[in-house]
C-alpha cells in the first residue's frame, strides 16, 4: 500500500486494535492490515517485514522504546527495519517486562523469560488474555475467569467466573476486569466480583494511564470514577468505538473501529 504525505495524518481507516505512543513516534496496529508508524511529521509507513502474511496482531507494548506485537503467531520485536520473533510461536494476547524478566499470555498459560529461555509460569492449558503483575501478588484474566498468586503465601486463588476476562487493571484497590460479555468485572476485595454493566454500552477493555483508568467502549471512550460510592463512566470522547488509548505527555491517542487513530489534548 502507498501512503501519500498529502493526506491527513489520520487517513487510514482500517480498524484499529492497538496505539502505542513514544517520544520518536506512534505504532498502531490494524485488524488484519499489519502494522503502522506514524513519524511526528504524521507520515504513515507499514511495517510488516519479518510477520508472517497471515499474521493478526493483537496487541502492541512498548517498553523502554522497544515495541513488541502479540500476535497469533508468537511475540515479535521490532528491530527497527523488521520483526523479529522473539523465540515463542504460541499465539500471545499480552507482553510486559518487570524487574528484568519478560511475561507474555499465551494461549497455553502465563510465559517468563529471565534469561534466554521461555518456560511456562502459571496456568497451563488455559487461554491467558492479560494479566497484572504486582510486588505481592501476579494476577491473570483467562478464558473462565481470573486467578490470583499470593507471593507471601506462596499460594494461587481461582476466581471461576464463567467469562473471559480480557483485560485487568486495579482502582482505588479494587480489581478491575473486563469481560467478552461487555461487562466490568468488579472485585469487592473479599473474594466476590460484581458484573456491571453500563447501559447498552459494551466495553472493550480497560486500561490504566497515570492515575487513571480508561474503558474502551463501543460508544466511546470513558474514564472510570467513583462518585457517592458508585462506580460511574466519565466521558472523555464520545461518537465512534474506541477499542485502545495511550498517552504521550499532553496528548491522547485512540485506535478506533471505524475512524483510524484519533488523538485529543489532556
Amino acid at each position: 500500500m502507498q501512503t501519500g504525505t498529502k493526506k491527513p495524518w489520520n487517513w487510514l481507516l482500517f480498524p484499529f486494535s492497538s496505539v502505542k505512543a513514544g517520544p520518536y513516534g506512534l505504532f498502531a496496529a490494524s485488524v488484519g492490515y499489519g502494522v503502522y508508524e506514524i513519524d511526528p511529521q504524521f507520515n504513515w509507513e507499514k511495517r510488516d517485514a519479518g510477520l508472517p502474511d497471515t499474521t493478526s496482531i493483537h496487541r502492541l507494548q512498548l517498553h523502554s522504546e522497544l515495541l513488541h506485537a502479540c500476535t497469533n503467531s508468537g511475540l515479535y520485536e521490532w528491530m527497527g527495519d523488521a520483526w523479529e520473533n522473539e523465540g515463542l510461536t504460541l499465539p500471545c494476547y499480552q507482553y510486559r517486562k518487570t524487574g528484568g524478566a519478560s511475561y507474555v499470555a499465551t494461549d497455553d498459560g502465563l510465559w517468563i523469560k529471565t534469561g534466554s529461555k521461555w518456560g511456562l509460569l502459571a496456568c497451563e492449558g488455559k487461554r491467558i488474555y492479560d494479566f497484572i503483575n504486582l510486588p505481592q501478588y501476579m494476577i491473570v484474566g483467562h478464558e473462565t475467569g481470573i486467578s490470583l498468586y499470593d507471593r507471601f503465601m506462596d499460594d494461587w486463588a481461582h476466581f471461576e467466573l464463567e467469562r473471559k476476562i480480557t483485560s485487568l487493571a486495579v482502582y482505588r484497590g479494587h480489581l478491575i476486569g473486563t469481560s467478552d460479555q461487555g461487562e466490568l468485572m468488579v472485585g469487592d476485595k473479599k473474594g466476590k466480583f460484581d458484573r456491571i454493566k453500563f447501559g447498552k454500552k459494551f466495553i472493550f477493555s480497560v486500561t490504566a494511564k497515570g492515575n487513571d483508568i480508561y474503558v474502551c467502549t463501543d460508544q466511546g471512550l470513558f474514564r472510570l470514577a467513583y462518585i457517592a460510592n458508585k462506580l460511574i463512566l466519565l466521558s472523555v470522547m464520545l461518537g465512534f468505538p474506541v477499542t485502545d488509548v495511550d498517552v504521550q505527555g499532553d496528548e491522547l491517542y485512540m485506535a478506533t473501529l471505524f475512524q483510524g487513530i484519533q488523538t485529543m489534548k489532556i
